[in-house]
Parts: structure tokens; sequence; C-alpha cells
């Protein structure tokens, strides 16, 4: 047990204002422990989230999660949101880089799309101009279809694919080439069908994508497992399969490509980037509230109630993850004939 005589608080800290004290040392402990200088920047007590889409999609429910998680486990005092929508994530990058000195509070939420973006170098800035923070969740593909549909099972899909592409248009919140549209691909192609026939229906964001399956603009929703879970408890709408490798717990009802023929397999990690120049101790306070957040029970009812998995990579070993992650997009992208060739 730590005595409270062997442990000093900055002067005037607020970061677990409202925390009972047994539970503030703790997680004092967990901040402290390894980070050194690291505990002077997370003594901010306040925190702004920016988010590269609009409201209903995959990254504003994952920054809106963990900024409830983080306020709620009295973590910071804090949090507050700014929703920039436009060019699949470019616009908001395009504002951090900016505005950099003006964003060292900021973080930005996003995912694997930003990997993309450099693979296809349609956009001058890519996460190499970010300084990666941390993951915090994985997340998977999943498809939908309204509660009516006559598609029950994936072989339905295929066998209305093969008569006619056409009669198979699929939604997703975000642009063509995109991570939505890029799943949905990879489905149809490992069901042995050509995805360059794939009638893809880009919309702004998830919630706008859900109208057009509900108003039969299209008959599929292609989006992330958490939001096909929220958009399934509504009643109106059926999760045809997802993109793990089994089922998970929790989600048993929910069945993977893979136990209906398809050998298709993708994860979606979801994290955080700071703005370029971000003071080193800044970027390691950040992540210690985060790894503290990971030990709550407000996270832990959050991750469950959303159905997201866990995926803590930060610093270094994130680097080199999205190192990875940037060489397996581009040669999936090429196989589903989503880039040209090779020069």
């Amino acid at each position: 047990m730590y005595n409270a005589a062997h442990l000093k608080f900055p002067p005037q800290a607020s970061l677990f204002k409202g925390v009972p004290t047994i539970r503030r040392l703790l997680l004092w402990t967990v901040l402290w422990a390894g980070i050194g200088s690291a505990a002077t920047a997370a003594d901010d007590d306040s925190l702004h989230l920016l988010i590269p889409g609009g409201a209903g999609g995959g990254w504003d429910s994952t920054a809106r999660g963990v900024g409830e998680a983080l306020s709620r486990a009295g973590l910071v005092e804090a949090v507050s949101y700014e929703n920039l929508s436009g060019g699949a994530g470019a616009r908001a990058l395009s504002h951090l880089i900016e505005t950099a000195t003006r964003q060292q509070r900021t973080l930005m939420i996003t995912s694997t799309p930003i990997v993309l973006n450099a693979v296809k170098g349609i956009f001058p800035q890519t996460w190499h101009d970010l300084v990666p923070v941390a993951t915090v969740i994985a997340d998977y593909g999943a498809f939908v279809v309204a509660e009516d549909s006559p598609f029950q099972v994936w072989d339905d899909v295929v066998a209305a694919y093969r008569q006619d592409p056409r009669r198979v248009k699929v939604a997703g919140g975000s642009a063509r080439g995109s991570m939505d549209h890029l799943v949905a691909a990879l489905a149809i192609a490992r069901s042995g069908l050509r995805p360059m026939e794939l009638r893809y229906i880009p919309y702004n964001a998830g919630g706008q994508a859900m109208v057009g399956l509900l108003s039969r603009e299209t008959q599929m929703l292609s989006t992330g497992l958490s939001e096909a879970i929220a958009l399934a408890e509504q009643g109106e709408v059926r999760i045809l399969a997802m993109t793990a490798a089994e089922r998970l717990p929790g989600f048993e009802t929910v069945p993977t490509l893979k136990e209906q023929g398809v050998d298709a397999e993708f994860i979606n990690w979801r994290g955080f980037f700071a703005a370029p120049g971000a003071d080193a101790a800044t970027v390691e306070g950040r992540q210690a509230l985060l790894r503290a957040m990971y030990d709550t029970p407000e996270w832990e009812t959050i991750r469950n109630t959303r159905g997201w998995t866990e995926l803590y990579l930060e610093g270094a070993g994130f680097t080199e993850f999205l190192h990875r992650q940037e060489a397996e997009l581009l040669q999936l992208s090429r196989d589903l004939g989503l880039l040209g060739p090779r020069p």
C-alpha cells in the first residue's frame, strides 16, 4: 500500500480533481511510473480532440468515447471536440499542420485511412508530417443490410453480384478508394468476384451512409463493427458479416466472412497524432493519460458497450507499425486494382 506522505503532488494540480484519494494515488502511480518528466506535461487539465469527419462516424465515436472515459475517470477536467470533415481527413490534417504552434493541447484522432492516403499519394501532407502518439482501439470491418433485406447470408450477396454487379450498391461513410471501399473490395475479391465492378457509393459520414441504406439508395453498408453494432441495436438493420478471424466474445451472433467461406480478414486501428513540433514531454504525458485510461472501469464500460478491441501502441513501436502497414496497404491496393501498376 502506498503512503500519501511519500508522494508529492505538483502545486495546484487538478489532473485528478474529484477522484477519491485511494484511487487518485493509484492513478498517479500509473502516470509517474517510467515516464520521468512526462508527469509535468500530464498536469494539463484540458484536452482538445480534432475529429477529421462528421458526427456519427468512427473517428467521431472513438474520440468522444476516449474523451468521455478520461473525463469520467477524472484524468482530465475538460475535453473539447472539433469536427472538421472534408477530403477524407485531409482538411483536418492540413489544419493541424498549418496551425501547429497553436495546437499543443490538441490530439487528432485518425485511423488506417491516413496510411492509405499516404499510399495513394494524392495529398501533399501525410501521417509522416505528424507526431504519432498512440493507438487506442482496433475495429473490424462489417457489412450491414436493412432488416428486411433479401440478403440473409454473404452467399446471397455473392449470388446477386454474379447475376448483375449493379444490383449490389455498397454505401460507405468516406470517399472512393477509402477504407470502407477497400474493405468491401477485399471481401468481393476474396469471394471470387471482380472488385473493379463494385458500385461503391460514398457519403460524407456514417450517419448519412445509414440514411442511404434505409432509403434503399444502396443495398449494403460497409462500416466499422463498432458502428454496425450501434446501428443494429436500433432494430432497423442486420450485420451480415464482419472481418475478424473468429466471432468476438459478447458478439457471438455476428458471423465472420471466414466462417462463410471467404478468406478475408481486416483490422482497422484508431489512435491519436500530435501536431508537428509537439514537445516530447507533452507527447509522453498524453501517452501516460491514455495508458492510465486503460485501467479505469469507465473505459472498460465504454469499450465493451461499443465492441472495441484494445490495441495500444505508442512512440517508436507505433511508428514502426505504421511503416509496416503502409507497405501492406500498398500491395493490397495494387492487388485490388485501386492503384496503377508498379512504376
